[in-house]
């Protein structure tokens, strides 16, 4: 049955076919009226404020799709800084405290670039490296990959500053989005672990909807660990939540504290077993 349909399909004028043809009418007034356009390829209309759901299928689809022609089954998410300079750019940083961040991304490089490696050994379909796209830490995390000769994904977003695709992203692996709510979704949808370095509001941001999903059980647990004890002992007081009762102690657990890229290798290799479903 499936097969009838798809010969029935292509039996059919496709959109693309009928596309050509409307725009290689003669000019009148009719067919150069707006609502005369094929609704598909009308712009102006995709773009209204009643079409948002319509927007909305699409930065779920487009991403999808082209991931799934890709064979990736699999991601190693990266969340991280955008202003956190690369180590040869420090004398450039724009605050003093980012220069004293750098080591952070030649730390997510090394660790990119290792679960590059494995991933390629595997078959290089697993276990592929996602981050914003951007620079800072998504850059050392593209580039870490680039230089094992692996792929990577950035998922870049609309935003009125630092954020530009990076030189590193795989170009067929790299999307442009609008919608936050479908960016997200795209960072966890594949993620096998999630890997948290020193950054602002985006990158909390970021950690505590992944986390809040995890604790909820909406879903799975993965590994999920923090670059630099310091940095996240000194802008979240962990304990206090627990303490104060608005999150569970063993929701402590949720995550592990990393320093290095070894150091992370060994605690994804370490993460407990996810429990079969009953």
């Amino acid at each position: 049955m499936k097969d009838d349909r798809r010969r029935h399909r292509h039996q059919m004028r496709d959109s693309v076919q009928d596309m050509a043809r409307a725009v290689a009418i003669p000019e009148t007034a009719q067919s150069r009226s707006p609502t005369y356009r094929l609704a598909f390829s009308d712009q102006d209309f995709l773009l209204r404020e009643e079409l948002r759901p319509v927007r909305l299928q699409l930065e779920l689809l487009k991403p999808q799709m082209a991931l799934d022609e890709a064979g990736i089954v699999s991601t190693v998410v990266m969340f991280g800084g955008a202003r956190i300079p690369a180590p040869e750019h420090v004398a450039a940083a724009r605050h003093p405290g980012l220069a004293a961040l750098s080591p952070f991304y030649a730390e997510a490089q090394d660790f990119a670039y290792r679960v590059t490696r494995r991933s390629i050994g595997n078959g290089g379909q697993s276990q592929v490296i996602c981050t914003g796209g951007g620079p800072g830490v998504m850059e050392a995390g593209n580039r870490g990959a680039a230089a094992a000769g692996g792929r990577s994904i950035g998922l870049n977003i609309v935003l009125p500053h630092e954020q530009v695709p990076n030189p590193y992203v795989t170009p067929e692996l790299c999307f442009n989005f609008h919608y936050f709510a479908m960016r997200k979704m795209h960072f966890l949808m594949r993620a096998k672990a999630i890997c948290v370095f020193p950054g602002g509001f985006g990158t909390m941001d970021e950690m505590f909807e992944a986390l809040t999903l995890i604790q909820t059980g909406r879903m799975e647990r993965v590994p999920f660990l923090l670059f630099g004890r310091a940095f996240w002992e000194g802008v979240i007081n962990w304990q206090a939540l627990a303490e104060a009762g608005t999150i569970s102690p063993g929701d402590l657990d949720l995550f592990r504290t990393v320093e290095t890229a070894e150091e992370a290798i060994a605690a994804m290799d370490s993460w407990p077993a996810q429990p079969a479903p009953a």
